[in-house]
């Protein structure tokens, strides 16, 4: 066996990616040298003409300085169009597997423990043969399966990944619960262990529901969005837990007080409600450490007038050319992954894995 594990999951958006930021960090403090490699990569950055990564690659590999080559850390990458070519026979299935064992072989020879990340469930990448259970049979590799936190939901789920695992001969080192709710984790604790003794299989943490980690940034809303912030910068990897959407009068939005960190979503054509905003943002900016944003909505763009304002009081705004109610809706729905640059969040999943999971479990 070797000194690595293969970190699995039961589905997207399970926290996967924060966790493993969390391990790896421990897995530092533990061994003098840790390597990390994603096989399977599906959401990727061009990092120059001739190279795309995988985007937690870049977040690994820029967070914790790692001396280790792109193509041996992300080495296959699923780009639109991936699976009609691989089922029209443009693809090889053997070339996809040997690059994954070379990249496997370098990053591991070169660490004294490697840290694997798959991608999606255990059954992404069937398709082109290349499933988490299958790579991580491939490689010879134990897995841990991240799963929601709960106690019948969570077991469901695990049942068929741990399944699928099995038919390939992986043995399924333990499990991680994330996102638990604090008022159900004593019973959980206490109620999961007797679950998985069917399977053999240890409980290796239950980590509690962190608010923060799944807040937006700036930079978040400008993905989501697809544009750029007409000023404020600077408060680039800011968070909002607050979002207000404003429609109605003047008279009854200034009656309110901002709450920290709010996000207003208003029509570009609203100037009274613009203006507003951009004051009291003015006069907050030197005596709070909070931070209001604007997203303005609507099938008309501000107009000069009120762009030189948002300039002027270098306030977070963006522009969304849709209704405000969609965007409203897009806001509440999107799920924020990390970035390198957010350093808060990476310190707190850092925390939040070292406090919560048992590491002998995961080394041993």
């Amino acid at each position: 066996m070797k000194n690595a594990i293969f970190i699995a999951a039961t589905g997207q958006n399970v926290g996967k990616t924060t966790l493993c930021l969390g391990i790896m960090a421990a897995l530092r403090q533990r061994f003098s040298n840790v390597g990390f490699i994603k096989p399977v990569g599906q959401q990727h950055v061009r990092i120059h003409e001739n190279l795309i990564v995988d985007k937690d690659v870049l977040l690994f590999k820029n967070y914790f300085k790692l001396d280790l080559n792109y193509e041996d850390m992300s080495p296959v990458i699923l780009p639109a169009g991936f699976t009609r070519d691989f089922l029209d026979g443009k693809i090889d299935s053997t070339h996809l597997q040997n690059s994954i064992q070379k990249g496997f072989k370098q990053v591991s020879s070169t660490s004294a423990f490697t840290l694997v990340e798959g991608t999606g469930h255990v059954g992404v990448g069937s398709l082109i043969q290349l499933n988490n259970a299958r790579v991580a049979a491939s490689l010879n590799l134990d897995v841990v399966i991240i799963a929601s936190g709960g106690l019948g939901s969570a077991y469901d789920e695990l049942a068929l990944n741990i399944e699928l695992c099995r038919s390939y001969g992986v043995k399924v080192k333990g499990i991680i619960l994330n996102r638990v709710l604090e008022d159900k984790r004593e019973m959980i604790e206490e109620y999961f262990p007797k679950a998985l003794k069917q399977w053999d299989i240890p409980l290796i943490g239950c980590v509690p529901y962190n608010e923060f980690l799944s807040l937006p940034t700036l930079k978040d809303f400008e993905s989501l969005f697809k544009t750029k912030l007409i000023a404020g910068e600077k408060y680039h990897n800011c968070h909002f837990p607050n979002h207000r959407m404003v429609a109605g009068s003047l008279e009854a939005f200034q009656k309110e007080e901002l709450l920290p960190n709010e996000l207003i979503i208003t029509p570009a054509t609203r100037e009274d409600i613009i203006f507003s905003t951009l004051d009291k943002h003015v006069r907050s900016e030197n005596n709070s450490s909070s931070v209001h944003a604007l997203i303005l909505t609507g099938k008309h763009a501000p107009n000069s007038v009120i762009i030189e304002r948002i300039k002027l009081a270098d306030m977070p705004v963006l522009y969304a050319p849709l209704c405000s109610y969609d965007a409203m809706k897009l806001i509440t729905s999107f799920i924020a992954k990390i970035r390198s640059e957010d350093i808060q969040k990476i310190e707190q999943a850092i925390q939040l894995a070292e406090n919560n999971l048992d590491f002998d479990k995961i080394i041993n």
